[in-house]
């Protein structure tokens, strides 16, 4: 998996975060996209897979790094973080053998439909499962990454173009045919670019004027948003246009954050047990 590099830069800025834990009371176990925070735009509701998508995307282009091989795995383990603040589906509770996050299975907690159709496609899976599957075996069935012949029919396909499809009519995509000479492919260039420089600056600002330090106390869908940036190797998209100094500091502050203990982490308020539980898939692959 993706680690936290600086590509276009070369400064190298030393850690200056201190860590500090805290432990206050989570109430964000069942947050919904309509629940965001109130500088947010009220006006277009994203999923996390359309917003790490979004951010991926070349504006002009249309479409995403040829190089990226961890973005499909980063919309992925988003589809699981969502439905778990959507309150469909948990991490079953610690017990004495199975304390670690990716040793517990997830669980569905409600099958009621999200209106998204790789949501409720997931949904179904899940239901379906037989013995239940821990967050990293879902996200490599999801992604299609399992030698089980069996368990095929679990991957979810197209899921790129799906979510491209969501932003068009989102109206924030279009859609184009681009000529590359060997082929044609589809593209869905940036068309609101006001929506996208919003999520930059969310994600810009959660690190630098909003910075607190401490995950616990973060939002956490901007929480969420980070961790699959940096899964999806998107993060250089979302700092590239600060001032050299702000990008370093951004860097090592995000860097601080996704290289935290996520066993350490994700035992501290349940609500963000999902989150670390894919932080550490990620981890380990």
């Amino acid at each position: 998996m993706t680690t936290l590099t600086h590509r276009t830069r070369r400064t190298e800025v030393s850690k200056t975060s201190e860590k500090k834990v805290e432990t206050e009371e989570d109430t964000n176990q069942d947050r919904s996209p309509d629940n965001d925070d109130p500088g947010d735009s009220k006006d277009i509701r994203l999923t996390l897979m359309e917003e790490v998508l979004l951010l991926g995307l070349k504006d002009k282009e249309g479409y995403t790094s040829f190089w990226n091989d961890c973005i499909s795995s980063g919309l992925r383990g988003g589809i699981l973080i969502e439905l778990a603040m959507r309150g469909r589906i948990y991490l079953e509770p610690p017990t004495m053998r199975k304390k670690r996050l990716l040793d517990r299975k997830v669980l569905l907690k409600s099958d009621s439909p999200t209106g998204d159709v790789l949501l409720d496609e997931t949904i179904k899976h899940i239901k379906a499962t037989e013995p239940t599957e821990t967050v990293q075996t879902w996200i490599e069935l999801l992604t299609g990454e399992t030698w089980n012949p069996f368990k095929l029919q679990y991957q979810l396909r197209n899921v790129r173009e799906r979510i491209a499809k969501n932003l068009v009519e989102k109206g924030i995509l279009t859609t184009e045919k681009q000529n590359f000479l060997l082929f044609d492919m589809t593209t869905h260039p940036v068309t609101n670019t006001t929506e996208k420089q919003r999520l930059v600056k969310k994600l810009q600002d959660s690190v630098l004027e909003r910075w607190v330090n401490d995950p616990q106390r973060m939002d956490k869908r901007t929480l969420a948003l980070l961790v699959l940036a940096h899964s999806s190797d998107v993060l250089e998209n979302v700092f590239s246009s600060l001032t050299d100094d702000k990008y370093d500091v951004a860097m090592n502050r995000t860097k601080d954050l996704v290289e935290l203990d996520p066993e350490v982490e994700g035992i501290k308020h349940s609500a963000t047990e999902m989150i670390w539980a894919v932080l550490a898939a990620f981890n380990k692959s």
